[in-house]
């Protein structure tokens, strides 16, 4: 026959009480008004940055009685299990499922959805479930489109107060997150995984027309493009079409002159933050990719590539207009300018326009009188390395007579 009795444990954590919730089993109904340890030191460990719970989580939350007896069972085992250990770190709550410790029974409480895979926040606008009330906060402003959370250095605005501090780390350069393998930090976690399939060589997705595997889900997304021929986002400006909006957004760049990203070493500002990595090497004269044919350093992948072609004689891009053959498939699309004409590169001063970046660069000089070419016999300078070669014929002609 079932029986009720009361049971009162008292715990020292501050002014931190669990609600009176009520307990049920095959024997007996027990009545828990407040569940404590004695002498419970307080120390959050942290958690992975998409896992972790934030300010905004209530410390008393309402649940439905089903949610409420499993939380609590959980709870109660975890609580007798430390009583009986007596370890060194008894003051933590631990997890019986991972093992990871917490300074609140609240932040355990929540921490257990991890593994009962429990969502009981649902927006009303979506329907979209969420384990935490602070997940449900941020997203509700994906519909509100409320970012009250701003960078003091750039003013840059933030739904989420955990993509805020991500942010932060671009000005302030903090880089957490290092690799075991070569020593390399990220500032995200997430970037840091990316970079360790370099040395694992996993690729975990899978393409299911072609069975091509890729190391990132954005390098997938832009392959599938390919097999479907969409790509529906288009450039306003010259029309050109690409299937992923990121792709579009950079190549947006070319018209707009924005160039979001700068080098703290010589103030050179680049429109994408592969050239800006690709550009400090300069600096730091890293040359981590290797031509195992001759030894010849590269500062990134795509040079090396390219270079090994030189080896194996290999023109894989072919022009479908006259057939001529490249080595790399930026030269091939440099060479397609010729067919369609398109000039995408706009001087400021004078709104002459070129098919290829670093035509608008050397035309740049006449304006800026910039001559970085000067000539090691007489000191006369020029702004194309071609005006030098020839320039240094005469020079050349000049010794041949004097020694004839």
């Amino acid at each position: 026959m079932a029986f009720q009795e009361q049971c009162c444990v008292k715990e020292e954590c501050g002014d931190d009480n669990i609600t009176e919730c009520t307990v049920k089993t095959e024997e007996y109904e027990t009545s828990i008004d407040t569940i404590t340890n004695e002498g419970i030191a307080v120390q959050l460990k942290e958690e992975d940055e998409e896992q972790k719970v934030s300010e905004e989580t209530p410390e008393n939350t309402e649940y439905n009685e089903e949610t409420t007896n499993r939380s609590f069972h959980r709870v109660l085992v975890l609580t007798e299990a430390s009583n009986k250990e007596k370890t060194a770190n008894s003051n933590l709550y631990h997890c019986p499922q991972c093992e990871k410790t917490f300074a609140k029974m609240q932040f355990l409480k929540t921490h257990l959805r991890v593994h009962t895979g429990e969502k009981p926040y649902g927006c009303l606008h979506c329907g979209r479930r969420f384990s935490h009330l602070a997940s449900l906060t941020g997203h509700r402003r994906t519909h509100t489109g409320e970012k009250p959370y701003q960078c003091f250095q750039c003013g840059k605005r933030f739904a989420l107060s955990g993509s805020l501090k991500l942010h932060e780390r671009i000005h302030t350069g903090e880089k957490p997150y290092q690799c075991l393998q070569c020593g390399k930090s990220f500032s995200r976690h997430a970037f840091l995984k990316k970079h360790q399939r370099m040395h694992s060589g996993e690729k975990p997705f899978c393409c299911l027309e072609c069975g091509k595997r890729f190391s990132h889900p954005s390098s997938l997304k832009d392959h599938e493009g390919s097999h479907t021929g969409g790509k529906p986002y288009s450039c306003s400006e010259c029309g050109r079409q690409f299937s992923h909006p990121s792709s579009l957004k950079v190549h947006e760049r070319i018209h707009s002159g924005e160039k979001p990203y700068h080098c703290t070493q010589c103030g050179k500002n680049f429109s994408h933050l592969t050239s800006l990595k690709i550009h400090v090497r300069i600096h730091t004269g890293e040359r981590p990719y290797q031509c195992s044919q001759c030894g010849k350093g590269f500062s990134h992948a795509g040079l090396l590539k390219g270079h090994e072609r030189i080896h194996t004689g290999e023109k894989p891009y072919h022009c479908t207009q006259c057939g001529k053959s490249f080595t790399q498939s930026s030269a091939l699309k440099v060479h397609q300018r010729i067919h369609t004409g398109e000039k995408p590169y706009r001087c400021s001063e004078c709104d002459k326009c070129f098919s290829h970046p670093g035509s608008l660069k050397i035309h740049q000089r006449k304006h800026t009188g910039e001559k970085p070419y000067q000539c090691e016999q007489c000191g006369k300078s020029f702004y194309r390395s071609w005006y030098l070669k020839v320039h240094q014929r005469i020079h050349t002609e000049e010794k041949e007579v004097s020694s004839s």
